[in-house]
């Protein structure tokens, strides 16, 4: 499974400049900071589709007319992708420090 990020699958927010002005290459509001600025928003933008998903539950389960079913289940199908990805990075992270760690000097 490649997990590699191109320019046509990165989130519009890191992908490379382009001619023309049209998407940077760095995170926008996390220009200093790098990859731990990046991982933070990602983390964040993955703990608000959790948050809004849960929302949206607890109306439904209200039976709050102006929330759908089907928009309910969108939001959670796509809270459970982001938190699955996040699992994926996580563990990839954690198997390159160990790798890391394991390398002799």
């Amino acid at each position: 499974m490649n997990l590699r990020l191109t320019p046509t699958t990165m989130p519009v927010s890191v992908r490379p400049t382009m001619p023309g002005g049209r998407s940077t290459g760095q995170v926008i509001g996390a220009e200093s900071e790098g990859f731990s600025g990046a991982l933070k928003s990602a983390l964040g933008s993955v703990s608000a589709a959790q948050n809004d998903a849960t929302r949206l539950q607890k109306e439904v389960q209200l039976e709050n007319p102006n929330v759908s079913l089907e928009e309910t289940m969108v939001a959670i199908q796509k809270a459970q992708i982001g938190f699955t990805a996040t699992l994926h990075v996580r563990n990839r992270m954690v198997q390159a420090y160990t790798d890391i760690m394991n390398m002799q000097v």
